[in-house]
């Protein structure tokens, strides 16, 4: 074999290729950021883990101008959502239901343009790929190895291999972003520990398909359903293309038992009810933990995703948090390559993101609590049994259940109410922090929070200003001046727009009359009229104070 050994140069050097990755490399090319993405596979999702876009996620989605891509990816729009608990179904009984229209019939809640969406993981990364690979700037090379890195003051040193004909390659990168997934080598070479708790429980999953699933059985068809025996809760079978494709999960305890794959045919059969054909496509097993690393890289090292964070999918957080911090890190690389940002550009990311990803690591370790609920006392037999006395008690347990896992259906509060009130590169205010309600969310324009969503007309939202630089809002009436600030950010090279808008609704929203919006859609100030030091707060949100 022909050894072609070349040196190449990009400005950052991502290593994985799932969806944060993608997004990442994505975000960076529509900025104009030249940037270079290698991963080990080709590309093929065989077991998809994620099928949850969340509603922040689908607001960057309408950023980047992918949201007809994302609802045309695969996925039956037109399945019911619900989620079910039942003893069975051929042949069992139905405990109680979520009921959930189907994604083609959702309408996006008042706080945002968009709505959820259900697209697993074998159609989302497509869609992500396929935006990155828009952009010239973007070098994506699959089936291609990082086998080494050091880190030096300029930068970063790596080489990497194409697997397939072994032709090794120098990459000289001012930054190397770990999207490398849970087990990170890189973050294994930092020395990075992990902090929580390695295991949950093992589980297996088994991607199969049944064209008859829904004819098996006579409730009313569900994404999800979650299986409860005498043992408590012990599975659950997801629709991951509202069609004839499934996936089971066996949830398993702590005890790391291997199941084979006439095990989980027979799990399969069992949660079934009856002799109905099905075809197991791949089988994985894997293990729900409550990890955040204890660091989020180096000077010029980051980990994103699943190598800074992992935790059980009770909730589908995971990737979400993932993306969130891609665009996170996404602008600050932006900014501190092409020279505007400051020293606190990049350390803010850390501090930034760290306390949002432990708090969803620990809400989804309560909805994994919640599911598994059923474990810590064994449901009455009665539940299992036909007749009025059955039925009674399957109400009684049902209504129970219901109370309980209802949490982690609605979470709004997790994903468009974080925020970075305690940032450096935000220009703080006095007062009490809004409350974090996971179930709730409540629009606020104070400095950390996501900029409010209002319509201003007909398809076009606040949302739609914010993206690629600062922009400053100015409302209502005689706007107030922002000479200083301009001039400031000229003087920075902060890229920075003024927007004025003459708009009753959006001003309410808003409260001030001035505020200063992050290119992530965050709001890094606000005001009623320009500050005493505009320097100060441009220097302040550049991450140069």
């Amino acid at each position: 074999m022909t050894m072609t050994n070349t040196t190449t140069k990009t400005p950052v050097l991502i290593v994985g290729g799932g969806p944060v990755g993608l997004a990442l490399a994505g975000d960076l090319g529509w900025r104009g950021m030249e940037c270079m993405l290698i991963e080990r596979g080709d590309g093929h999702v065989e077991n998809p883990k994620m099928d949850m876009v969340h509603i922040r996620t689908m607001e960057f989605c309408r950023r980047w101008g992918i949201v007809p891509w994302v609802e045309s990816a695969g996925y039956n729009r037109e399945h019911p959502q619900d989620c079910v608990w039942v003893t069975g179904l051929h042949g069992g009984y139905e405990l109680g239901r979520e009921p959930f229209p189907a994604c083609a019939d959702e309408e996006p809640p008042p706080q945002s343009p968009q709505k959820r969406e259900r697209c697993p993981q074998n159609f989302f990364d497509p869609v992500l790929a396929r935006h990155a690979r828009s952009y010239r700037t973007v070098d994506m090379r699959y089936e291609t190895e990082l086998v080494s890195f050091a880190e030096h003051e300029a930068g970063i040193t790596a080489e990497i291999v194409d697997r397939k004909s072994g032709a090794r390659t120098r990459v000289e990168a001012q930054f190397l972003i770990a999207c490398d997934g849970a087990g990170s080598p890189i973050r294994e070479q930092l020395g990075i520990a992990l902090s929580g708790k390695e295991v949950l429980t093992y589980t297996t999953n088994a991607i199969f398909e049944c064209k008859d699933f829904n004819k098996i059985h006579a409730f009313p068809h569900a994404y999800r359903y979650i299986f409860i025996g005498p043992e408590g809760t012990w599975c659950t079978i997801v629709a991951i293309d509202g069609r004839d494709r499934y996936r089971f999960s066996f949830v398993g305890n702590r005890n790391r038992d291997k199941l084979s794959e006439d095990d989980m045919r027979a799990a399969i059969a069992r949660a079934l009810g009856c002799d109905v054909e099905f075809k197991i496509l791949s089988t994985m097993p894997w293990t729900r933990r409550e990890l955040v690393a204890e660091s989020y890289g180096t000077k010029r090292i980051f980990l994103v995703g699943d190598s800074a964070h992992q935790l059980s999918p009770t909730g589908g957080f995971g990737m979400n948090t993932g993306i969130q911090e891609a665009v996170d890190i996404a602008w600050k690389l932006d900014g501190t390559i092409r020279g505007w940002g400051g020293p606190k550009l990049l350390e803010s990311y850390e501090i930034e993101r760290k306390p949002v990803a432990a708090f969803n690591v620990q809400e989804a370790a309560r909805n994994l609590g919640r599911m598994l609920a059923p474990r810590n006392e064994a449901p009455p037999q009665a539940i299992f049994t036909s007749g009025s006395d059955g039925d009674s008690a399957r109400k009684t347990y049902g209504d129970w259940y219901t109370r309980i896992i209802a949490p982690e259906w609605f979470t709004i509060g997790i994903q468009l109410g974080f925020r970075y009130e305690h940032s450096p590169i935000v220009v703080r205010e006095e007062g009490p922090e809004p409350a974090h309600d996971v179930a709730r969310y409540v629009q606020t324009s104070r400095p950390g929070h996501r900029a409010p969503h209002v319509w201003l007309k007909q398809g076009r939202s606040t949302l739609d200003l914010f993206g690629r630089g600062f922009v400053m809002l100015r409302f209502l009436g005689a706007p107030p001046d922002v000479s200083g600030l301009v001039a400031a950010a000229q003087a920075r090279g902060v890229p920075l727009q003024v927007v004025d808008l003459c708009h009753a609704a959006a001003a309410e929203a808003y409260d001030k009359r001035l505020v200063l919006v992050r290119p992530d859609g965050h709001v890094a100030w606000r005001g009623d009229e320009e500050p005493a030091d505009p320097m100060r707060v441009i220097d302040i949100v550049r991450g140069a104070a």
